[in-house]
């Protein structure tokens, strides 16, 4: 037995023997800084301008750098060698349910989070459990998605949203709570499952509930006191910016648009780009207007919280096509001109190809990546889509669609690489839906969805759902396509200086690495379930590791259970159960 498999066998036995102390542990009083373990008695607070320019080895937020580009320019693993990566270790999280958290690590210490409002700390490089952090629960807490998509680093905390829309600040040493802040109120129906964007000095949140009449909104708060510092609406109150886009009335207190995936972030104009997703209720004949800033990407002035731009994807979105993913920031090329970029992919299957200012957005070229059945066409300069209508469904009218309402790619992050100038994109491609519309009231904390589904199905001529798709921003081309024959994929993505890209999201329970330029499966390795979060890369003394968070359910398994009565035996059941994996060469 290697030293190397020594060691994580070491780390192992150490974390099984922690899981069974006190979940109140991290609550007792901080331990003196000579007794704490390595990783945590030499960590370094996160400053922003570690935040701004992060040291090539550490993984300091869940894509690396404010852009979203989920790069690192890490290239020990390169194309040539990935093939002999091993698991150095693996530790449980003694939770189920769907994990969709990227690993962070600041030097030797990783922090990760789970469903089930926990938190842990390990050492990056053998496993060792450093601390563990547990918030019960309301008895009567709703949270209609139990999953958590991360922390964030600032200082020497870390920054975790509980599930009942509480957000935590914690010692990053000993994961003891130095404050709490009630963000919304869960009883009507607010949570929350994104991880906190730390950006200006400031760390910001916004809430999931789109199902239930909540009223969309983002928040920023003082990282050192938990103090409320703005709070913008994404629906907007009469008199408002966007008010005369809703009906008369009272809808606008109920009208949806939650954010429930972490923003992006330009520096250079302290603006930060958050999604939105579906109309409260989903249909939009029952809210007529195009219904602001429902389905959009805002640009959100960090420093005041004035929204200074939007792109509205889907006017009086109808379809259930959360635009939570915030577009990446990279700028292109089109027609000889350097464009300052915003590039989303979109869940209702157009990729967007944007740009960005110090305020507005302005719409520069779409295209589908997924077969399309609602749009005819796009406007040639506000990209606004013309609609078949026989493709939107209504109150007490059925229509069928493509993508369905999961999207040609629901919420896991593309990423970029500056290498091959390509997105990877995780895409489901000819998977339809169908929904009719039904009258609904709203009721506090009831479904306010006002829609029933109709059943998925597949398009004519489709031999495969899930892909990974490559796209060149400069050309605006698909380069290449790998098919997943029986499985969809929800693989966040993450692409590295050595030439690989690394994706999981499938129900095979794999990790698997491609080559980014040609698209060709490098290696691939087997997990306890399957994975959804987005992998991670750092190094600890010159070598270099692959971190991923493995554990399926939610809305992939889901999908593939519907799959799977469509095509019985052909798209096999996923066990759940967390645990983190990390990967080295030998």
């Amino acid at each position: 037995m290697s030293r190397l498999h020594h060691l994580a066998r070491i780390g192992i036995g150490i974390v099984v023997t922690a899981v069974l102390v006190s979940p109140l542990i991290a609550q007792r009083d901080a331990p003196p800084a000579a007794t704490l373990p390595a990783p945590l008695r030499d960590y370094r607070p996160v400053t922003a301008e570690r935040l701004l320019k992060p040291e090539e080895q550490n993984w300091l937020m869940i894509r690396r750098t404010y852009d979203g580009w989920g790069f690192s320019p890490l290239a020990e693993i390169d194309k040539d060698n990935v093939g002999r990566l091993q698991q150095v270790w693996r530790v449980p999280t003694d939770e189920l349910k769907v994990h969709e958290a990227a690993p962070v690590v600041n030097g030797g210490a990783m922090f990760i989070s789970t469903p089930n409002n926990q938190v842990m700390a390990l050492n990056a490089v053998t496993g060792e459990l450093l601390w563990r952090y547990r918030r019960p629960r309301p008895k009567d807490v709703f949270v209609l998605h139990d999953t958590n998509r991360g922390i964030s680093l600032y200082g020497d905390k870390v920054f975790y949203a509980a599930a009942e829309a509480v957000l935590v600040a914690l010692d990053a040493r000993t994961g003891k709570e130095v404050w709490t802040k009630t963000v919304a109120d869960n009883k009507s129906a607010y949570y929350i499952t994104l991880a906190p964007l730390v950006a200006g000095g400031k760390v910001m949140v916004g809430a999931s509930g789109g199902e239930f009449g909540v009223r969309g909104f983002v928040a920023a708060f003082d990282p050192d006191s938990g103090k409320e510092l703005w709070r913008t609406f994404t629906v907007p109150a009469p008199g408002e910016p966007g008010s005369e886009t809703w009906p008369k009335g009272d809808q606008w207190k109920t009208g949806g648009a939650p954010v429930w995936v972490t923003g992006n972030y330009d520096p250079d104009t302290n603006i930060a780009y958050w999604g939105t997703g579906n109309g409260g209720p989903w249909m939009g004949d029952q809210r007529p207007g195009d219904n602001l800033y429902v389905a959009s990407t805002v640009a959100i002035d960090v420093a005041t919280g004035q929204i200074k731009g939007h792109f509205q994807y889907n006017p009086n979105e109808s379809w259930d096509w959360d635009e939570v993913s915030p577009p990446i920031l990279v700028d292109y090329q089109r027609d000889g001109r350097t464009i300052k970029g915003l590039v989303n992919v979109a869940r209702d299957g157009y990729l967007w190809f944007l740009e960005r200012s110090n305020g507005p957005i302005r719409f520069v070229e779409g295209r589908p990546f997924v077969t399309q059945t609602v749009f005819r066409s796009l406007d040639a300069v506000t990209g606004r889509p013309d609609v078949d209508p026989a493709r939107k469904p209504g109150t007490g009218k059925r229509a069928d669609f493509c993508p369905g309402p999961h999207g040609g790619k629901n919420w896991p992050p593309v990423a970029f690489s500056p290498q091959t100038r390509m997105i990877y994109i995780p895409a489901n491609n000819g998977l339809c839906g169908i929904l009719t519309g039904v009258p609904v009231k709203y009721q506090k904390g009831r479904s306010f969805a006002g829609s029933q589904s109709g059943g998925q199905f597949t398009a004519p001529g489709v031999d495969h759902i899930g892909e990974v798709q490559a796209w060149n921003v400069d050309t605006g081309q698909k380069i290449w396509t790998y098919p997943y024959p029986t499985s969809p994929t929800w693989g966040s993505m993450l692409a590295t200086a050595g030439g690989v890209v690394f994706t999981g999201g499938t129900n095979d329970r794999k990790i698997h690495a491609f080559d980014a330029a040609s698209g060709k499966l490098l290696w691939e390795f087997v997990t306890t379930s399957g994975i959804v979060a987005p992998p991670s890369t750092f190094s600890v003394n010159g070598k270099q590791y692959l971190a991923v968070h493995s554990g399926w359910g939610g809305d992939p398994r889901g999908m593939n259970n519907g799959l799977n009565r469509l095509f019985p035996g052909q798209y096999p059941e996923v066990p759940e159960g967390g645990a983190v994996y990390v990967f080295a060469l030998p």
